[in-house]
């Protein structure tokens, strides 16, 4: 039987509350997703030169399961990123998007 093909989805929501629904590509990150389709707020450009400002999402809880937990390279960069960090705090470079899946990400104001 073969996997679920479906187009993962990706919801950003911004801090005024406004969302927007990008189909993702299996295999890519919440970051290339809002990279390639002009998502304010992430920029793709780290290569671990810049703060993780330009990546850091507050990930929705009720996925937290859908993704392995922080790591240790992710957690010291989460640690000194520009926006305050959260429980749910997230390296978007990070979350990697499975076939059928839906992520609700939101945005820290810091970052617009």
């Amino acid at each position: 039987m073969k996997g679920d093909t479906t187009v993962p989805k990706v919801f950003y929501a911004q801090p005024d509350g406004t969302e927007r629904v990008v189909e993702a590509e299996v295999g890519d990150s919440v970051m290339r997703t809002a990279v390639r389709n002009g998502v304010p707020g992430i920029l793709g450009q780290c290569g671990g030169s810049l703060s993780c400002a330009t990546c850091h999402v507050f990930l929705d809880e009720r996925h937290a399961d859908d993704f392995p937990p922080v790591g240790e390279d992710e957690d010291d960069m989460l640690d000194v990123a520009a926006t305050d960090r959260e429980d749910n705090s997230r390296l978007s470079c990070q979350l990697v998007l499975a076939a059928g899946q839906e992520v609700r990400v939101t945005i820290p104001e810091t970052q617009l």
